[in-house]
């Protein structure tokens, strides 16, 4: 169909599905009216050449990707005529000091002089301004194969800040690198300081959420932890845990804002530069599935994680290392070295469900043979390379029962031939909660017949992973993502030594921990796990909380809670 002469021509910023087409003009520095430049917006990119007299002429091409918004604006000379338009970028650049690439801000400011009415200069400016919002608005940076829901434009969002956290510069991190950010960005925010533990807890439980269209923490783990926990405890828990949740790096670990920097498939960064990635994810807007824990403790209590639970060693660090938090994330090197001087050896029993439905046997650990046989099973014990550091343990040719036990606490590990185990649902403030833990018995129950038993009871350390990174240079699962249906277990056995142990924590800042071939370091994919401590001292911590001693078991829950990400 031809269109009518007499249509007016659309206006393609004004599009109904975002910019369309290509807009041209022509406009001044803003520094020198005789340098003129030519600019063009397409749907992916800001054209922007020099016009002169010179047959080489300088053309920059900013990538609309990068952009986080565009605004118009007047001058700061109230007898000039002319509008003002700046884009705000944070392309990939190489740093100036060291090898890399990482973002860094790029302001481009451009005058437009048209006519002498200044409200139809401001105009023009307005529509350029828009254009370019909207075109980069559907230029987010998206990752194969992920599905991407969005904040909604303009977002309110509600950011917690914890002054106190890392060496009490959350603030000053803020109000120096993320704020200016918002504001070019055009996102309307409130900003919430809190003022004691569980505060922000406290804040969101009882918040009318349908006021926020995001929740974003600028703090280390333990902010986003009382968060989420608090949205759990509210009646309205289905919706409330789909409020989209932000990070900003403002702690010693920072776990959860590299694990989301690295999801990105950006460049490693840290510090200001990791802040200053997230920073601009949460510009973007982009929203995904993150994956939470249920964690259940001997006390019928339950929590939601979403970074690790861990006991041995990595507890004993990070909740030791607190003496030196005033030197912000050397604390946890520090605690190492001191954990290492006189390293400790837990005794407890672990076992877990595979995620595959026929598991190998890892090394270490026994699957229970149900088979009738009166005649003792022998364990098929999965081979490992060799490690450069130390021998291999030689297998251990001792029969060994079918199941291992304890009364200790009325808690067992062991295997049930009964498949019929009823999942007691936990409590949350005396209620009966869901999401149900169909995976898990009650801590008074056997483990079912499905699941692996660890065979030994001497630990250095285990430590569940369900994001990639446990601190900014701890590539601890290289194969996590947010939204995986996967807990990675890690443990460390009894008998490594101490330069061991500290080469697989230096490895493990590259991820290459797991290519060692170390015999004492076992991984394994599962959907659940339970964990007995024997000893009877030691530390226990989720998201890096501690909390209380004993018997421990957690299950995923895929894609519970959602996360704005890149």
């Amino acid at each position: 169909m031809e269109k009518d002469p007499s249509d007016p021509d659309p206006d393609p910023s004004c599009h109904r599905n975002g910019f369309v087409g290509v807009l041209y003009g022509e406009f001044s520095d803003t520094l020198n009216d005789r340098v003129r430049y030519s600019v063009s917006l397409t749907e992916r990119a800001l054209t922007v050449q020099g016009i002169s007299s010179s047959p080489s002429r300088t053309k920059v091409v900013f990538d609309l990707t990068d952009c986080v918004g565009c605004r118009a604006h007047r001058g700061p000379d109230s007898q000039d005529h002319g509008a003002y338009f700046t884009a705000y970028f944070y392309p990939f650049k190489r740093r100036w000091m060291s090898a890399g690439l990482t973002r860094q801000r790029l302001e481009q400011c451009f005058r437009v002089a048209l006519v002498q009415d200044p409200m139809a200069n401001l105009q023009e400016a307005e529509r350029w301004a828009r254009s370019i919002r909207e075109a980069s608005a559907q230029q987010a940076p998206r990752r194969d194969g992920v599905v991407y829901g969005e904040v909604c434009r303009p977002g309110r969002v509600m950011i917690l800040v914890n002054p106190n956290s890392g060496r009490g510069q959350a603030l000053q991190l803020f109000t120096g690198h993320v704020q200016g950010m918002l504001t070019e960005a055009s996102v309307p925010y409130t900003l919430v300081i809190t003022e004691h533990q569980n505060h922000a807890r406290e804040v969101v439980k009882k918040a009318d959420l349908s006021q926020w269209d995001a929740l974003v923490i600028m703090s280390g783990d333990g902010l986003l932890f009382e968060v989420i926990n608090g949205l759990m405890e509210r009646e309205d828990w289905q919706e409330a845990i789909q409020t989209p949740l932000g990070i900003l790096p403002g702690g010693s670990g920072n776990a959860l804002a590299a694990s989301v920097h690295h999801y990105s498939q950006s460049p490693p960064a840290w510090n200001e530069e990791l802040l200053l990635s997230c920073g601009f994810m949460l510009c973007k807007g982009l929203v995904c599935s993150m994956d939470l824990v249920s964690v259940h403790l001997a006390s019928r209590r339950r929590l939601f994680s979403f970074l690790s639970l861990a006991w041995g060693f990595v507890a004993d660090v990070d909740i030791e290392s607190e003496k030196y938090r005033h030197v912000g994330a050397i604390r946890f090197l520090m605690g190492t070295l001191v954990r290492l001087a006189s390293l400790r050896t837990y005794q407890g029993r672990l076992a877990y469900l595979p995620v595959k439905e026929a598991p190998k046997t890892p090394k270490g650990s026994i699957k229970v043979n149900h088979a009738p046989s009166s005649a003792p099973q022998l364990p098929s014990f999965c081979s490992s390379l060799p490690c450069r550091l130390f021998p291999a343990p030689s297998p251990n040719q001792n029969s060994l029962q079918n199941h291992i036990s304890t009364n200790s606490n009325h808690n067992t590990i062991t295997n049930s031939s009964n498949n019929a185990i009823t999942s007691k649902r936990p409590e949350i403030d005396g209620k009966t909660r869901e999401p149900a833990d169909s995976l898990l018995p009650g801590l008074d129950q056997p483990v079912p017949e499905s699941w692996t038993v660890v065979k030994e009871e001497d630990f250095i350390l285990v430590l569940a992973m369900y994001q990639s990174h446990l601190a900014e240079d701890l590539w601890t699962a290289p194969g996590a993502m947010a939204d995986d249906g996967v807990i990675h277990l890690f443990y460390v056995t009894a008998g490594i030594s101490r330069p061991a142990l500290l080469r697989l924590f230096l490895a493990m800042e590259k991820g290459a921990h797991l290519a060692c071939g170390c015999p004492h370091l076992v991984y394994e994919r599962v959907k659940a796990l339970r964990l007995e401590p024997l000893s009877p001292q030691g530390m226990i911590t989720v998201d890096g909380e501690m909390v209380e001693y004993g018997p421990v078991q957690a299950q995923i829950h895929p894609g519970l809670a959602r996360l704005i990400c890149g």
